[in-house]
């Protein structure tokens, strides 16, 4: 699961510097452009996949756990958001948009795999 966060991070960082305006989009500056939004949301929240895949992996605690995957799952579907908000500002390559979307389905897929094999965990 880590190595697909990470290469959905890399796509997800690709994607949002390719369609930024802002060429320091990395930066915590805010430069009012809704395209220049949308790419550092999707760079932020593509991060914090993997921070919180990461997190997963090394608790021992199940709630703490669930809390974390709850959160990917959350971020994954903000990802496919930003997608649409990219291609409702104008973006005309949208097979990069594709290539996002495709990217996170195979991700969500394995997610759901690796996510079932928590559920049957406790904190007792």
């Amino acid at each position: 699961m880590y190595r697909k966060s990470l290469a959905l991070r890399d796509m997800s960082e690709a994607i949002a510097g390719y369609f930024s305006y802002n060429t320091d989009f990395f930066s915590l500056k805010r430069y009012g452009s809704f395209r220049d939004d949308i790419s550092k949301s999707l760079v932020t929240d593509a991060t914090l996949i993997t921070k919180e895949v990461e997190h997963v992996a090394q608790s021992q605690s199940y709630s703490v756990r669930m809390r974390s995957l709850s959160f990917i799952h959350i971020m994954t579907q903000n990802i496919l958001a930003y997608c649409n908000g990219l291609e409702k500002d104008g973006v005309a390559e949208k097979e990069y948009l594709n290539l996002l979307r495709k990217e996170i389905k195979t991700f969500r897929s394995s997610f759901k795999k690796w996510r079932k094999s928590f559920q049957n965990g406790s904190d007792e």
